[in-house]
């Protein structure tokens, strides 16, 4: 695959990177269901195989087991190692909920436990997974990522889920190499005012949710989202039920016209609609199977024309 220059580091990605939410597996609030970690490995080298060269995680996907799950599919892997980003930010304990906390003191213990998860002595890019819910946290706990970086811990430092404003106050402090909004052919509120300041202050862009948590791939349908398993947190979502459900579906197979006149699959559509945006550096694309990597990690390379695009948008109202 082609690579990109992410932000203002030496970081060159793929479009598409490996992202790892769902292989944490069960027993937290947002996961997808059960997941077995043969197939997980298996997915991620697959990943690899197919030309991908980072993988997105964190802390908080399955209570630090999809970190862990991403050293084993690294462990004993012969090729150019790949990059490897996680965040902080999520914390959780066995008397509470999941909070968000940047304190410096949790921000450095939240680094240390992901190192050794991920048995390295590196982070390649470690992001604030959401701002704080104490405000005033958040200059606190982004001094602490700069610190890191100094110290050599992390290479380069990012943000997820920032508003422009947040951004503005953490620049003040130090730069940031990337961040990591939504964005989908369901999820556009970032293209008003997010995505051009990013361009314009050389802040990256690797999206998440390309496909929208699975409502795009083309393997959803009515039926399987009424199934979905009680731990998987996609059953409690609004975008996985009515009245939003059909709307979406339709837009589905729109996506799926336009894969089979050029091969490809819906999924693989809705990915390569996020990429002919400039603004946008690469986008996270979670795998649980090798069947399922096959099927989208070649995304990059599809290039679509402005007639792709207007059928594809239609009269896009959802």
């Amino acid at each position: 695959m082609q690579t990109r220059r992410l932000g203002n580091s030496d970081l060159m990605i793929t479009p598409v990177g490996c992202g790892s939410w769902a292989i944490g597996g069960s027993g937290w609030a947002y996961a997808w269901g059960s997941q077995h970690d043969e197939d997980s490995i298996a997915a991620i080298r697959r990943s690899l195989e197919l030309g991908v060269n980072w993988i997105d995680t964190a802390a908080i996907y399955g209570l630090g087991h999809s970190e862990e799950v991403v050293a084993q599919a690294l462990d004993g892997w012969k090729e150019q190692k790949p990059y490897v980003f996680t965040k902080c930010g999520l914390i959780w304990n066995a008397q509470g909920p999941l909070s968000r906390r940047l304190s410096a003191a949790s921000v450095r213990r939240e680094c240390e436990d992901s190192l050794r998860r991920l048995r390295s002595n590196v982070i390649d890019l470690y992001q604030v997974h959401w701002p704080p819910a104490i405000d005033s946290e958040l200059e606190e706990g982004w001094a602490v990522l700069a610190a890191l970086k100094r110290e050599g811990k992390v290479r380069w430092i990012g943000v997820s889920n920032f508003e422009v404003s947040q951004m503005k106050r953490a620049q003040a402090i130090a730069d940031i190499t990337s961040l990591q909004p939504p964005y989908s052919l369901l999820r556009r509120e970032s293209e008003a005012e997010i995505l051009p300041y990013c361009t314009q202050r050389r802040i990256g862009v690797i999206v998440y949710a390309p496909m929208a948590s699975g409502l795009l791939t083309g393997s959803m349908t009515a039926k399987r989202a009424a199934n979905l398993p009680a731990d998987d947190w996609r059953k409690r979502s609004p975008e996985f039920n009515e009245p939003k459900l059909s709307r979406t579906l339709a837009l589905v197979e729109r996506l799926r016209a336009v894969g089979r006149r050029l091969g490809r699959t819906p999924g693989e559509v809705a990915i390569a609609w996020t990429l002919r945006n400039p603004e946008v550096t690469g986008a996270i694309v979670g795998v649980r199977t090798v069947k399922q990597a096959e099927g989208v990690m070649c995304a990059a390379e599809l290039r679509l024309s402005v007639e792709d695009v207007v059928e594809i948008e239609g009269t896009l109202r959802l």
